[in-house]
């Protein structure tokens, strides 16, 4: 739309002598409820002459001939044109404001001797997060003909999603093109409605035809729903299992319930009240319960897996119409915590394995004795005494630092040992000497 609170068609064709009805929508706050609704036409300069207003003022060119009926309720006002004639063609406003330069929507009446088949303008509304399905007319029943939706702008109409698998960015999960019936009708479903869904539509098939297509739809999105919401976003493990609870209208005559699974524009069933289950999901899907008073029903997903992310739909349906409600599942990789060593086990591991076994066996008791002989040379041969047995492993664990720093010291280490074994040759030489003079 022009505006995103005012929208209607934008080109009108005509019969002379014949009639044509307009509708102006706009949104249903208080103001645009009680201001003044207009209908003008466009002159060369530029100003547009009023035609008629709720105010009660009708242009005497047109008295009788012109009427105009606001349904504040609706968010509509029509505008009715009879007895038409080749000067009524022109450009027009429909408008809100206390002036015609206020909130409107331009377009073009053509009034044309035969004016051929004329296009059809539907309305259908529906509540904001809610949903809402529109029935496209059988168009060709070729299975080949691509279908689409898109929105109608100044120029041209902006595709929406087509059955080739395009959807919009902000359709995202909440849009679908059912299959082609044999007579070539086609559904759209949307849901989670938001205030801008509201505007002109088209739905067809083959190519975009812009502004010329026979089918033209406002959708209008009114108050928001009473219906409670199913969660937007689920999160699972994968082998574990997640409930998706579904809620409709208990109101409402629903003979199908089911969930789906959204893809381009397509949602395939997956399971559904009658018993349906589809053949790759069996053994790890099912509806679980329903409350037929409260108007909900839970479905158990198990076993899941890693590809089962995406978005789903609940879905009820009642002959060609359906309510829908879009979530999104995502299934987080399956973890083995048992398995992991504890994070001060592992530290510990790592830090053992960087120790070579050699180390482990025969640096401590050369730890002790370096230490031995730099404290006293009276308490070497305990230390270094060979049927000692070797020190715990667990003494040089908490001091690597020591053990590394002690054997890069190579001169350090053997000088002590050379002065032992002199000293003990000295001490030998002596005694010996002194039992040869005794």
């Amino acid at each position: 739309p022009v505006l995103s609170t005012l929208y209607g068609s934008r080109f009108l064709k005509g019969e002379v002598g014949g009639s044509i009805t307009h509708q102006c929508f706009y949104s249903t706050t208080p103001a645009n409820k009680h201001d003044r609704k207009y209908w003008c036409k466009t002159a060369g300069n530029g100003a547009c002459y009023t035609v008629i207003s709720t105010t009660g003022y009708t242009s005497q060119h047109h008295t009788g001939r012109v009427a105009l009926q606001d349904l504040p309720q609706n968010g509509t006002f029509m505008v009715t044109m009879r007895e038409l004639k080749k000067s009524d063609t022109g450009i027009y406003r429909c408008g809100i404001g206390t002036s015609n330069r206020d909130l409107y929507v331009r377009l073009n009446l053509t009034v044309l001797a035969d004016a051929g088949e004329l296009g059809t303008t539907e309305l259908i509304q529906g509540e904001l997060h809610g949903s809402v399905t529109i029935l496209c007319p059988p168009g060709d029943p070729r299975g080949s003909q691509r279908r689409f939706w898109c929105k109608l702008g100044r120029i041209s109409c902006t595709l929406i999603a087509d059955s080739e698998g395009f959807v919009a960015k902000s359709y995202q999960g909440r849009i679908s093109i059912t299959p082609r019936e044999s007579s070539g009708a086609f559904k759209i479903l949307i849901n989670d409605l938001k205030e801008e869904d509201s505007g002109l539509y088209q739905c067809g098939t083959g190519r975009l035809r812009g502004w010329d297509g026979p089918r033209v739809v406002v959708l209008q999105v009114t108050a928001a729903s009473s219906l409670p919401k199913s969660p937007k976003h689920l999160r699972g493990r994968a082998g574990g299992s997640v409930p998706v609870e579904c809620h409709y209208d208990p109101r409402g005559n629903y003979q199908r319930k089911y969930l789906c699974r959204w893809k381009e524009a397509r949602c395939e069933l997956l399971v559904d009240a009658a018993g349906f289950v589809h053949e790759s999901y069996q053994g790890r899907i099912q509806i679980s319960s329903s409350k037929e008073e409260q108007g909900t029903y839970t479905v158990v997903l198990s076993h899941l897996r890693e590809e089962d992310t995406g978005w789903y739909w609940c879905g009820a349906q009642n002959g060609q119409t359906e309510h829908t409600a879009s979530l999104k599942l995502h299934v987080q990789k399956e973890t083995h915590s048992a398995q992991d060593p504890e994070p001060s086990t592992l530290g510990k591991a790592t830090f053992k394995a960087t120790l070579p076994p050699s180390l482990a066996t025969s640096s401590p008791p050369r730890q002790s004795s370096v230490k031995g002989l730099r404290s006293s040379m009276g308490t070497v041969t305990q230390h270094t005494h060979p049927l000692l047995p070797p020190a715990p492993p667990s003494t040089f664990v908490t001091s690597p630092g020591e053990i590394h720093h002690e054997s890069s010291s190579g001169g350090s280490g053997l000088s002590p040992v050379l002065i032992l074994l002199t000293f003990i040759t000295i001490v030998v030489l002596a005694l010996t000497k002194l039992k040869l003079q005794k």
